[in-house]
């Protein structure tokens, strides 16, 4: 219910933007006609859509929507309906039947007084539904409802009012008492109105008894009246009691209730009334009153309802005199009967009360009547005030109302009846006064009532008629001087002061002080003095408090003449008590002296302090008090054996209060300074300071009694370390006092070498004088003990015992200055240096020739008050809101002056000042980002020192080198935390230089900051890792810097020259804002613009109300509506841009950001908070935008643009902070960047999908997500600057960044897995780790336990990290690797040094509090880790576990970020077989992914895999989903014993195709689980997919002797045509053809080569037509091209190419669905006939011919050749192996983003020993290019492109570079031999490409002896192009070898799904498996023991082996010799 109310107000904000909402919320009402038809019945959901409907019209009535309103009215018409109980839901009780009556009334009512035309339409409802009501009011609910009305009534017609008044009248049944008593006594107005008004009270007796009666005879006339009373006065009866006359008591007699038997018809009368129909009454009269306040009634009946108050009224007297034993009920009945009767009086008295202004008019009858009403509520006042009931609530309530109907008749008819009712009202103020229950501390309610009635008389009757009202006071103010009869007789004991003297006191004090006169003060005062000096009151006594304490309070109003006359009287009376302190007189005296002394004074004193406002008066008390002070001090100082305390301390409060306003900063009249050293002298000398110092050693807490003598020098050290021995309030008050006094500097010339004025202070003849030894020793060990032993005791035997306790005094007050309230002094509202308390420490430095051990002393002082400082502030860490502003305010106070003190001429002093802002700097790092801080330091820069009097240059120099100094470390400093904000504020600095009115240039601030530069890499400005080390930080540093800069290279920024150039860009948008303004002013402003909200897309995160100003009145602020909408529309069309895909204009996106920022500082002023709530869809957009759009560049504008608003105006920081963490949590719900966590976003591992990675084949995306991973890296290293500048001072701020951390660790998978995203990610857990370790800093000590769990979501976050197997990744810039590497390692940095930390707390026993909540906890389930044996030792393995992953993945990636780097591998971490197994357990229980993927980091490590065998089998159930568990289970020895193990398999996640593929190994013998498994993983995918592997397949067959290989090739074939075809051309070309003397080998080969042909015939069968057509139309046609081979064979060389020509031209097209049986993308359009070329060959005719080709699924114009070569008699299958190793290569380096080429062209074998082989494209062979050209490729390279150093060059140069790098890789890897210049081939740009494969892995030319013994081919002319240095020194030679490095790399990570790859083609027959081992010594190419700092130094060598090496030069040479192949 809450919610849907919180909804409605905020509709009720903005109901035209939430319209939507509105609807939704009235659908849920029910309708209007369901409501009058039949038994209506509602739900608790329409009952809350109701009052939503409610609240919302009573919050909005301008609002365009009719539905709600007609809702509500047919609610309100129905409500007839609902006393019926089936109208509510089950269950809704009668409390919230009641609620919900009471709170629709409440919004009826409201919504009504805002409508005029809703109240009109609820006004036609109303009577005809009270008036049902009222007939129908037995039911509950209606009584409920009645009792709802009488709360909020609302509106009703005039006719309607009449009705319902008679109506009410009618059926509630309203008589007061009897007729026959009524009738008998004949009680008219006129009668009772002319009794006199005699009141007999007994102060012994119950008001409730019988009192004695005084009978009077009636008189006529009020003047008789008047006299009577008057002249009766105050009797004196018997000396025991006081009594007046009352009509009352006539009244007894006169209507019989003295006559038994009318006594009882009265009481049989209200006995016989029901609660019930008294509750009626009740009701009645309040509805009456209420319609009185609407409508006006017919005259006549408001003559009869006023006729029925006046009855009840009548009756008041008779009932509350009836005895409380007559009743027949008792106790508890008794009290509601009661208690429901004085309601109902209430209810009349005030309907009667509402009826007398109608008598308020000219007229004898109106005035009879309003003296006979008058008469009536006086009369009824005194029956409740002598009832037996008056202390109930409701006679209370009742009396109140009576009262307040009395002084409402006081003001009727311009004030006439005024004498006659303050002569009526006396004895009744009287009779209140003299209850002897209304004294004390509370005097009742009755008292209040009476006096409140009394102070709005007066004051109304003070400017009417003055003379009654003087009459009236005097008359009260004279019964304090009546004096009792017994003080004329001796020997009777005296007799407590009746109460009334003591109340009547009271009351004129109260009435003085309310009405606030002079005159009444002049009036009264005399009197109170004049007792207290002659009367009664001038002893001890309750009267001489009482006239005290009221005499203090007339004081207190400020008057100078009154104010004079009391203050002298009350210091002259608290002397006079200290004065008798120790006389024989004290031991007679009553307690009230005591009193009188210890409280009623100093109240009275501190009553006068606080009451006095003017200065003077002020100024006067000050000086008095004070006065008072030293002449106490001395008075007590000479009490032997007496403590001053005592007296001193109750004066404490009164010189607090009157000392809050006192400036100690401005100049102090040396009287009165005289006066506060006096002061702070006896507050050190009597031990009323509060504790300074924690003194370990306890002591006896002194006795605050005055007969205690005690020690001083227990006291003195007793004072300084507590416990404190006073009154709490003294202890506060010193504390407050300690803030307005000046420093007790009396005199700066030897202010404390002249001890004569202190030795004043002391008695001569006391013995804490200054000659007594033993009492110096005392207070020189309190000093040292204050000072907290800086001083020792012994360096102070120079001081003497009052210099000391002088010395103690100072230090208690400079102490306490601080620690009372952190050191600020009184002042002004502003926080000026002059406020800081360091100002007055410092003043006693400043003092010459002081003494050595003084000086000490001093110096102590000042570092201890530094220290409770530091304290205060430091106990204020976790304060929020107003208390954190006041202190940081504080802080920045404190550190300008210390900043401004540096200037000081003293030496010492600026030594001092220097230590102290150093470590203020160090202990809160915030000041060094605070603008006030910065700008004093600046200025003082700019400034020269203070004039001297005499010309000093050295010492103005040595000031300005200070300075400088200090103001290039502070920057420094600041920049190495927070660089963004501390380039924000220099920039902000100089924007406003003009303003620090300077005469001469910026020089110095110049040369300092020039010299100041950071940027990428080492820094040399700061030493050690700080946060500007983070790369994230430093990026975002020069996104904030405002530079030109592009961020993924390596910059150094400097920091004056960007600042400057984005300062003066900032001057202008803000020149252009305010000239915009200026002119729309000038000229008179334009049309409203549309509103800002419309055409806002919708996918935009709601924006909040008030997004503009809600009544723009202004110009300005129309100005501001103008520029607002524009803005947003502006912005708005960028982020609908971004979202199109289309590119966003760095330049416009960032001019209109800036120039929209501009606006928003430009309003920024005293009323920033309204202003930022206008704006606030502007701030709003200026923070989404960037994360919108999610580019760097949006990024880079965005942190520019966030730095300029927080450091502009940090009161925005929050608000400004709240939003980004919002968007941040944005893009974690919508995945992007950072959290792009989809299998499509994962890099590599989505990219080499299915083929080297598990899982489906994914889409990649659209846009690169690099991109917005570096937008998240520049935003997170905003996030930190912020952190960095918050963490110390912004509790707020801190919980939204915990808000941020918290949403993006909740859970571990959130994040994405691409490779780039390493060091962004690990820069975040490095930010959530910092954040955590803020509870241990104290602000947010208070969420310990949280942080803990976010500990643990970090740590298991980045555990998470290495749940999958390492990547890599490349973006083509070293810069981005190196900080990829630091990212890391600065994570580390934090991990060992936490890990320091951890143990330092735990080696001093404080590890269970650093653990907090979860330390110790056994056998418990955790949030985050789940189940855990024991936390602690759980959190050490976890956190040991994380840093030996994250310093593996730091020392890849600084491989890959370094590939040349140390010779020898430093990296290899030393772990034992028994930390192995610890850290696959861990990483198990945490995930198993993790322990999996440490094998893959650690592929050779058998203890490791030995474990997570173990493991991995004992968990085999909980692992199904991940692939890469198989090889831990499915194990040739698993197959071999059968494996239970093996059953899991039909669960098991699919795995990749390599991954299977080794499941089709001879190995796995089959096994039909394996197998099973196998096929599953194999037909999840597509075809077109595994078609890739069909070599491998086909080898399959040899082994499939269950036919379910088989079977799977024959299901996929039905799948795909294509896979078909490359099916059947596969079995063709392993069809054996059998030569002459190799029969053994057939025959070893005869079942599979059986198996082919039936394989195929199969596949044909299963075709269907149409797929029959194709193969046929496709196989034919190139069967046709292929056989032109054996048709050239035997026609002469030259006729060859002519015969092509000719059978080429008999060959036709058969469809346009043909494609290259190499290339099935490729759609085959024509021949070109003329293409046909034969090829040399040693015996068959190979033939190139090329074909028209288009891609499929292309544009179809788009006709491009593709030539192929066809051979016949040679064997294709060898180059199908190897170019398939290059392919997959290929696929890796593509994935990881590595810039090496290779080109695995086509090629297909389609029958035995024929094939089909793509030609490379615009290529030809370096031999050919021999031919053709003298020199070598470095020649052939400039003829072709031109001379070196041209881009077409260096462009060529970089592509065979690149080239040349991949196929190195591929060589080392598959070691092809033959590499002479005729299989080199050069494409047009100058790429490399190897062809012929011929022979490879172990095989060689000539018999296989391995001449070429390099791994790879790197001929002389080859290092001419990659290394012009030719000592392998050059760039192009180092980034060659890098990419060596990188491939081989990215290689190694897939080095099992290449050897799977090539394993199943081992029993081939391929002549690369004929000798050797060659699957062993290619995983031995691979070196997976190596680490992969060794594997890139193997890399090196390699390359450094094949340079020139001369194997190569031989073969090249041999091959010219022997084939004529061109060197």
């Amino acid at each position: 219910m809450e919610s849907l109310l919180e909804l409605c107000d905020l509709i009720a904000q903005n109901p035209a933007q939430f319209s939507e909402k509105l609807a939704w919320i009235c659908n849920r009402c029910p309708s209007p006609e369901s409501l009058l038809t039949g038994s209506p019945r509602v739900s608790r959901s329409q009952l809350n859509a109701i009052l939503g409907v409610a609240r919302f019209l009573s919050k909005c009535p301008d609002h365009a929507h009719e539905t709600p309103n007609s809702l509500l009215l047919g609610f309100y018409r129905s409500i007839p309906s609902s006393f019926n109980p089936s109208f509510w839901p089950q269950s809704f009780s009668k409390d919230s039947i009641s609620t919900f009556f009471n709170d629709l009334l409440n919004c009826i009512y409201r919504a009504a007084d805002l409508s005029t035309d809703f109240a009109a339409d609820v006004a036609g409802f109303t009577g005809e539904i009270v008036i049902y009501t009222i007939n129908n009011s037995d039911s509950e609910i209606s009584r409920i409802f009645l009792n709802a009305l009488c709360l909020n009534f609302p509106p009703i017609q005039p006719s309607d009012a009449n009705n319902l008044v008679s109506t009410l009248l009618d059926r509630f049944e309203i008589s007061a008492i009897p007729s026959s008593p009524r009738e008998a006594l004949s009680i008219t107005p006129d009668t009772t109105s002319a009794q006199s008004s005699p009141i007999s009270v007994n102060h012994h007796q119950s008001p409730g008894n019988d009192t004695s009666i005084a009978s009077a005879g009636s008189t006529s006339s009020v003047a008789s009246r008047d006299e009577a009373s008057s002249s009766r006065g105050i009797m004196v009866n018997g000396g025991s009691s006081l009594t007046w006359k009352s009509n009352m008591d006539i009244m007894d007699g006169t209507m019989g209730l003295n006559d038994a038997s009318v006594y009882k018809k009265a009481l049989a009368f209200f006995e016989e009334e029901s609660v019930k129909s008294l509750g009626k009454q009740e009701i009645a009269f309040k509805l009456i009153g209420h319609l009185l306040d609407k409508v006006t009634i017919d005259p006549m009946l408001l003559e009869h309802v006023r006729g029925v108050a006046k009855e009840q009224l009548q009756s008041i007297l008779i009932f509350l005199k009836i005895r409380k034993n007559d009743w027949a009920e008792q106790g508890q009945l008794l009290k509601v009967r009661i208690n429901s009767k004085l309601s109902v009086y209430q209810a009349a008295a005030r309907l009667q009360i509402k009826a007398l202004p109608s008598l308020d008019a000219e007229g004898k009858s109106s005035k009879r009547l309003l003296h006979g009403a008058l008469a009536l509520l006086i009369e009824a006042s005194e029956a409740c005030l002598l009832s037996v009931w008056r202390k109930l609530r409701a006679c209370e309530v009742l009396f109140s109302s009576l009262l307040a109907g009395i002084s409402q008749a006081a003001v009727t008819r311009g004030g006439q009846l005024l004498r006659i009712l303050l002569i009526r009202f006396k004895p009744l103020v009287l009779a209140t006064c003299a209850q002897a229950d209304t004294w004390g501390s509370s005097p009742g309610v009755m008292f209040e009532s009476v006096l409140k009635t009394c102070c709005e008389i007066i004051y109304f009757g003070w400017t009417k008629d003055r003379s009654p009202v003087d009459t009236f006071i005097m008359g009260l103010a004279t019964n304090v001087r009546e004096r009792n009869d017994y003080e004329e007789e001796d020997g009777k004991e005296k007799q407590a002061v009746p109460a009334l003297q003591l109340n009547v006191i009271r009351l004129l004090a109260e009435l003085t002080v309310a009405v606030n006169k002079p005159e009444l003060v002049d009036l009264i005062l005399p009197l109170f003095i004049e007792s207290l000096e002659e009367g009664d009151a001038s002893t001890p006594g309750l009267l001489r408090i009482r006239l005290l304490d009221a005499v203090s309070r007339m004081a207190s109003l400020g008057f100078e003449k009154s104010y004079r006359e009391a203050i002298v009287l009350i210091i002259r009376s608290y002397l006079g008590k200290l004065s008798i302190v120790g006389s024989a007189e004290s031991r007679t005296q009553a307690p009230e002296a005591t009193t009188e002394r210890v409280e009623t004074l100093p109240a009275g004193f501190l009553l006068i302090a606080r009451g006095i406002t003017t200065t003077k008066l002020r100024s006067e008390y000050r000086h008095r008090l004070l006065s008072l002070c030293s002449d106490v001090g001395l008075a007590a100082e000479s009490k032997s054996g007496r403590s001053g305390a005592d007296f001193l301390g109750p004066l404490l409060p009164a010189v607090a209060e009157i000392c809050s306003d006192f400036d100690p900063s401005v100049g102090v009249e040396p009287s009165l300074l005289k006066l506060f050293r006096n002061l702070w002298f006896y507050i050190a000398l009597f031990g009323l300071a509060p504790p300074i110092q924690k003194i370990p050693t306890g002591t006896k807490s002194v006795s605050t009694s005055l007969n205690s003598v005690g020690s001083m020098g227990a006291i003195a050290l007793q004072a300084v370390g507590g416990p404190y021995m006073w009154n709490e309030q003294w202890l506060s008050a010193v504390q407050r006092t300690s803030q307005g006094t000046p420093p007790l500097v009396v005199s700066s010339v030897k202010w404390l070498e002249d001890e004569l004025e202190l030795n004043a202070l002391h008695n001569p003849g006391s013995r804490r004088g200054s000659g007594n030894e033993k009492a110096a020793v005392s207070q020189r060990t309190a000093l040292s003990a204050a000072l907290g032993g800086r001083v020792e005791v012994s360096a102070m035997s120079s001081i003497s015992g009052v210099k000391a306790n002088y010395l103690l005094a100072v230090a208690f007050l400079e102490i306490i200055r601080f620690s009372s309230n952190g050191g600020i002094l009184n002042g002004g509202p502003s926080s000026t240096v002059s406020r800081s308390a360091f100002s007055c420490v410092f003043e006693y430095l400043k003092s010459p020739n002081l003494m050595p051990a003084v000086s000490q002393c001093l110096t102590a002082i000042v570092h201890q008050a530094f220290e409770a400082a530091i304290v205060w502030l430091e106990a204020r860490a976790t304060e929020t809101g107003q208390e954190a502003e006041i202190r940081e305010s504080t802080l920045s106070v404190h550190t300008c002056f210390l900043i401004k003190n540096l200037s000081s001429r003293d030496e010492h002093i600026r030594d001092i000042s220097l230590n102290l802002l150093t470590r203020l700097r160090d202990r809160f790092p915030q000041i060094l980002w605070n603008p006030s801080c910065l700008d004093a330091l600046l200025l003082s820069v700019h400034s020269d020192p203070p004039t001297a009097l005499v010309n000093d240059p050295a010492y103005v120099a040595s000031v300005r080198s200070l300075y400088q100094r200090i103001v290039r470390e502070w920057i420094i400093v600041s920049l190495s935390h927070a660089p963004c904000t501390s380039q924000g504020l220099l920039q902000e600095r100089l924007c406003k230089a003009d303003t620090w009115q300077r005469t001469q240039p910026t020089a110095d601030v110049v040369s300092l900051l020039s010299e100041i530069r950071i940027g990428t890499g080492k820094n040399d400005c700061w030493t050690g890792t700080k946060t500007a080390n983070i790369p994230a930080v430093m990026a975002a540093a020069a996104a904030a810097s405002g530079g030109n800069l592009k961020l993924s290279d390596a910059f150094n920024l400097e920091v004056l020259g960007t600042g400057m150039v984005s300062a003066t860009v900032k001057c202008n948008h803000a020149g252009e804002i305010a000239g915009m303004r200026r002119l729309y002013e000038s000229i008179g402003g334009l049309d409203k613009p549309p509103s800002v909200g419309s055409g806002l897309n919708p996918d935009l995160p709601e924006l909040g109300s008030g997004a503009l100003l809600q009544h723009p009145q202004s110009k300005n602020e129309s100005f501001n509506e103008m520029l607002l909408s524009r803005f947003v529309s502006l912005l708005q069309k960028f982020v609908n841009n971004a979202e199109k895909g289309c590119e966003v204009d760095k330049s416009s996106f960032r001019e209109t950001c800036s120039q929209a920022t501009a606006l928003l500082l430009s309003n920024m002023g005293s009323d920033s908070e309204s202003k930022v709530e206008g704006f606030s869809q502007l701030l709003r957009l200026l923070c989404w935008c960037p994360a919108y759009i999610t580019t760097p560049d949006a990024m880079e504008t965005g942190v520019y643009i966030w730095t300029w608003l927080v450091s502009a105006a940090p009161q925005w920081g929050s608000l400004v902070l709240a939003e980004l963490v919002d968007a941040w949590l944005w893009t974690i719900d919508t995945k992007r960047g950072l959290f792009a966590s989809d299998v499509m976003y994962y890099g590599p591992a989505a990219k080499l999908r299915p083929h080297l990675a598990p899982g489906e084949p994914e889409r990649l995306p659209e846009k690169d997500p690099v991109e917005q991973i570096m937008a998240h890296r520049l935003w997170l290293g905003f996030f930190i600057d912020r952190f960095e500048v918050v963490r110390h001072n912004s509790v707020e701020q801190l919980l939204l960044i915990g808000r941020m951390l918290q949403g993006t660790t909740k859970l571990p998978w959130n994040f994405s897995r691409h490779p780039a995203v390493t060091g962004t990610f690990f820069t975040l857990m490095l930010f959530g780790l910092k954040f955590c370790s803020c509870q241990s800093q104290g602000n947010l000590h208070n969420f310990r336990t949280g942080l803990q769990l976010l500990e643990d979501r970090i740590y298991r976050a980045s555990l998470g990290w290495f749940a999958h197997e390492p990547e890599w990744y490349d973006l083509n810039n070293n810069n981005f690797a190196q900080s990829e590497v630091q990212s890391l390692s600065v994570f580390v940095h934090h991990l060992l040094s936490e890990r320091l930390d951890t143990s330092h707390h735990d080696s001093k026993g404080r590890g269970l509090e650093n653990g907090g909540s979860f330390n110790g906890v056994k056998d418990q389930c955790h949030p985050v880790w789940g189940q855990m044996e024991n936390y602690t030792v759980g959190r050490e393995k976890r956190q040991l576990l994380l840093l030996m992953l994250c310093q593996h993945e730091a020392d890849r990636l600084d491989v890959w970020a370094q590939p040349i780097g140390p010779k020898e591998s430093t990296s290899r971490l030393k772990i034992s077989s028994e930390k192995w197994i610890d850290y696959a357990r861990i990483a198990f229980s945490v995930d198993p992914r993790i322990a999996l993927s440490l094998a893959a980091r650690f592929p050779t490590n058998s203890t490791l895999k030995s474990e997570l065998t173990q493991l991995v089998q004992s968990h085999i159930l909980e692992i199904r989903d991940i692939p890469e568990a198989l090889p831990y289970f499915v194990t040739p020895k698993a197959v071999d014993e059968n494996s239970s193990l093996l059953q899991q398999l039909p669960h098991w996640a699919a795995c990749s195709i390599t991954q299977a593929l080794e499941f089709l190994t001879p190995s796995y013998k089959g096994h039909p689980r394996v197998m099973a498994y196998v096929l599953r993983v194999l037909e999840s995918y597509p075809p077109e997919r595994v078609t890739f592997f069909m070599p491998q397949l086909v080898q399959a067959l040899r082994y499939d002797d269950e036919s379910l290989v088989e079977g799977y090739l024959l299901r996929a074939t039905q799948r795909s045509d294509i896979f078909a075809h490359i099916l059947i051309w596969h079995l063709q070309g392993e069809t054996y053809v059998p030569e002459p003397g190799k029969d053994a080998d057939y025959a070893k080969d005869r079942s599979f080569q059986d198996l082919l042909p039936v394989v195929r015939q199969r596949i044909i069968d299963g075709f269907n037509p149409k797929a029959l057509d194709l193969f046929e139309r496709e196989f034919d046609f190139f069967d046709k091209v292929t056989s032109i081979s054996g048709v050239l064979f035997p026609l002469p060389k030259e006729e060859r190419r002519a015969g092509i020509r000719r059978e080429l031209e008999k060959i036709q097209m058969q469809g346009d669905d043909l494609y290259l049986p190499t290339a099935p993308n490729k759609l085959v359009r024509g021949i070109q006939v003329d293409s046909g070329i034969p090829l040399q060959s040693a015996a068959k005719v190979p033939i190139m011919i090329t074909f028209n080709v288009v891609d499929r699924g292309g544009d179809g114009s788009d006709v491009k050749p593709q030539a192929c070569i066809f051979k016949v008699g040679d064997d294709c299958r060898q180059d199908v192996l190897a170019l398939q190793v290059i392919s997959l290569l290929k696929d890796i380096f593509e994935a990881v983003r590595l810039n090496l080429y290779l080109f695995p062209y086509g090629v297909l074998p389609t029958g035995p020993e024929r094939g089909i082989i793509e030609v490379v494209p615009n290529t030809r062979s370096r031999s050919q290019m021999g031919e053709t050209t003298d020199g070598g490729l470095y020649e052939i390279f400039q003829q072709d492109f031109g001379p070196v150093g041209s881009p077409s060059f260096e462009a060529a140069r970089e592509k065979f570079l690149i080239s040349s790098a991949g196929y190195a890789v591929a060589s080392l890897l598959l070691q092809p031999k033959d590499r002479h210049n005729g299989n080199l081939l050069f494409d047009n740009e100058g790429r490399l490409v190897h062809i012929d494969f011929g022979f490879i892995l172990e095989t060689s030319p000539g018999g296989n002896m391995r001449f070429e013994s390099a791994h790879f081919k790197l001929s002389h002319e080859m290092t001419q192009l990659l290394d012009p240095s030719g000592v392998m020194k050059s760039d192009t030679w180092y980034l060659f070898v890098s990419l060596c490095v990188k491939g081989y790399l990215a290689a190694r990570r897939h080095m099992n799904g290449i050897i799977n790859t090539v394993r199943l083609m081992i029993d081939s027959g391929l002549p690369c498996f004929s000798r050797g081992d060659p699957i062993g010594n290619l995983r031995k190419r691979f070196h997976p023991e190596m680490s992969e700092r060794e594997a890139a130094n193997f890399m090196i060598r390699i390359c450094t082996d094949a340079y020139n090496k001369w194997t190569t030069a031989g073969y090249d040479l041999i091959q010219y010799l022997q084939q004529g192949i061109e060197k």
